[in-house]
């Protein structure tokens, strides 16, 4: 019997128990398993990460396989390959020497490959007379036979990761996208709230993303803006002019436009009644088709700033505030304390207060202010009742004030004539006509 492929042995590292537990688990393996080698060789290169491996630790056991005759591993084969340092080296891209050593030794611990070493540390195959091979001793390639389906479900996870990873990427830019573009909508069609602010908010959540966020802060940065993007959109929805403008004035025009000067209401119990028969099944299903969210207290006092003028120090800070501040309200606007505490056992303390500031914004073109109250109580408890129609006619009254105000300075301007007449021109006209002409 001859030996060949003779290699000085490599520096040795101490034997540690999880090497001995992964040796374990490939005596275990089952004889008749087999694998292709270079599918295994693929799922550990994804899985490298996991398994501890390194690229030049994965070129390596790339050389190593090819030693190997087969492509098929397992079985009853002889799965131990023995090339010399100069052989392996030159199959790995020319690895140096201890370059070569260190990552073997990351191989050995990663529980790639297992050293079987002879009696002198060297790496040889002893054959017998046929030339078969009757004793090897070097790297024993068990290890992707033995482990091929972890190897499996390592890489399948890394593929999940990637791309749970790239849908949440993918979410996060369409996300900043949508924000931005509301944004710019609620500032450019003037729409009443605190832009300014939202897009403070907006910029503090995307400050919380490091320069490579991992997976897990991408969907938590993402669920909060999903968060403000739904609220942003809900705003601009209920504020934007309806599909159905009857239905809609039907509904959000009953609460604050129906209550004009022109209604006449000898008491708060003729009101209840007057208005309660003019609801209907649509109405109904409208207001219960509203978000089922609070009203922020910035978008309250927006459609209704009057209600600070009676606050502690001119300031409404927070819904207790407020609550407050109705209390000093409700007697000034004729409401008895028993309509009060009906419409705060009714729609909640924190709603009832929104309706009285809604209803003290129009005081002037409500004559009944208890009657009124005591109506959309009622309503309330019926289902039939949200302060959000209300506070957003206030927000299109208001919107509509702005824009007419604007219109009014955008009018034609009266220029003099010579007999004393007044031609009407346009400012736009009366700038060209002030604009120096070629000679």
């Amino acid at each position: 019997m001859t030996a060949v492929n003779a290699t000085t042995p490599f520096g040795r590292r101490p034997m540690t128990l999880g090497q001995i537990s992964r040796q374990m688990a490939v005596r275990a393996a089952k004889p008749e398993s087999s694998v292709h080698k270079w599918h295994v060789f693929q799922d550990v290169r994804e899985a490298r990460e996991l398994l501890g491996a390194t690229d030049r630790s994965l070129a390596i056991l790339n050389a190593l396989l090819s030693f190997h005759p087969e492509t098929t591993l397992g079985g009853e084969a002889e799965l131990i390959v023995w090339p010399s340092n100069e052989q392996l080296a030159a199959r790995a891209n020319g690895m140096p020497a201890t370059t070569l050593r260190r990552h073997i030794a990351v191989l050995v611990d990663s529980g790639l490959v297992i050293r079987r070493d002879s009696p002198n540390g060297k790496r040889f195959a002893r054959k017998g007379r046929g030339g078969e091979v009757e004793q090897a001793y070097g790297f024993d390639l068990s290890p992707i036979v033995a482990r091929a389906e972890e190897f499996k479900e390592l890489a399948e996870a890394i593929r999940n990761e990637k791309k749970a990873y790239r849908v949440a990427k993918e979410q996060l830019t369409l996300l900043r996208r949508d924000i931005v573009k509301l944004i710019e909508v609620g500032i450019e069609e003037r729409v009443p709230g605190n832009w300014g602010r939202v897009q403070l908010f907006y910029q503090a959540i995307i400050g919380r993303l490091p320069r490579s966020a991992p997976r897990q802060v991408v969907e938590d940065v993402c669920a909060d803006l999903h968060a403000l993007c739904t609220e942003i959109r809900e705003v601009l929805e209920t504020f934007a002019k309806p599909q159905n403008p009857v239905a809609n004035e039907s509904h959000s025009g009953r609460h604050i436009q129906n209550s004009n000067p022109d209604s006449n209401f000898e008491s708060e119990t003729g009101f209840g009644q007057n208005e309660e028969a003019g609801g209907n099944a649509a109405e109904t299903d409208n207001v219960r088709s509203l978000p089922k969210r609070e009203l922020p207290l910035g978008i309250v006092l927006d459609a209704c700033p009057e209600i600070r003028e009676l606050a502690h120090g001119g300031a409404i800070r927070h819904w207790r505030d407020l609550l407050a501040t109705a209390e000093l309200a409700r007697p000034m606007l004729g409401i008895s304390p028993s309509a009060w505490r009906d419409a705060c056992e009714a729609m909640g303390e924190q709603h009832a207060a929104i309706t009285l500031a809604a209803i003290y914004q129009r005081a002037g073109q409500i004559n009944n202010a208890g009657g009124y109250l005591r109506s959309l109580s009622d309503r309330a408890r019926d289902g039939k009742f949200s302060t959000w129609p209300m506070i957003m006619a206030l927000l299109r009254a208001k919107l509509d004030a702005q824009k007419s105000a604007e219109n009014a300075g955008e009018r034609e301007a009266s220029v003099g004539t010579e007999d004393g007449e007044r031609l009407q021109v346009s400012n736009r006209l009366l700038a060209t006509l002030q604009r120096p002409q070629p000679r």
